[in-house]
């Protein structure tokens, strides 16, 4: 009997398993296409209404904005303007000039700036310099050149010797000024660059210095 029973339980089919229903995707999507648009209409309604609240007035147009942000490309085209700028700037230009040719700092270039550049400058031009009659003697030695036979050997000796007396004088120069400029503002800050600053202002011919002699012959720097 007990056999009989399994026979009949076997012989029955399973029942089929029941799952919920699931809403149709045109649905879902409805739904979720009226959630966004009131997400965006409650956007802009914040939206105007902050900006209502912030500025109190519409917002202008794009014609209104670039009238008011229009600028004039040019200055002013008056002769009258035109001529006081240009007499303004020749003006200016000429007392940056004259204050550079004078050594004053407000007028001066960063390789002439400082007191130590200064007091390079007072000692190159309180001395006499080989180097100075470089250029006068070049020029007198050109002239010689131009006589034939022995002179022509003679000038380009005495030249050349000339050249290296300057060579040694600037040298000379240089470390003399090391040990003043280490006295006066401290061994440790002396400006570098110093000794060809002033080999190139001891081989310049006084009057063409610049800035111009503030000492005269003999008068050292303190």
């Amino acid at each position: 009997m007990g056999r009989g029973i399994l026979d009949e339980t076997a012989g029955v089919a399973p029942a089929p398993r029941e799952y919920p229903a699931r809403s149709a995707p045109s649905e879902r999507s409805g739904v979720a296409k009226k959630r966004v648009d009131s997400a965006a209409g409650n956007d802009e309604a914040g939206s105007a209404e902050r900006e209502a609240v912030g500025k109190g007035r519409p917002t202008p147009s794009r014609k209104q904005a670039q009238a008011a942000n229009a600028r004039p490309i040019v200055g002013s085209k008056d002769k009258s303007v035109l001529k006081e700028q240009r007499r303004q700037q020749a003006t200016a230009r000429e007392r940056a000039r004259l204050g550079m040719m004078e050594g004053d700092e407000r007028y001066l270039g960063p390789r002439d700036r400082g007191p130590q550049r200064r007091f390079v400058r007072d000692y190159v031009d309180a001395r006499w310099s080989v180097g100075e009659m470089l250029i006068p003697m070049m020029l007198v030695v050109l002239v010689m050149t131009f006589i034939p036979g022995i002179v022509q050997v003679i000038s380009l000796i005495v030249i050349w010797a000339f050249v290296g007396l300057a060579v040694i004088d600037a040298v000379l120069l240089g470390m003399r000024l090391k040990r003043l400029l280490g006295q006066k503002f401290g061994e440790d800050r002396v400006q570098p660059g110093f000794r060809w600053y002033a080999a190139m202002r001891a081989f310049q011919f006084r009057p063409l210095r610049v800035p111009k002699p503030q000492v005269k012959r003999g008068q050292r720097p303190a």
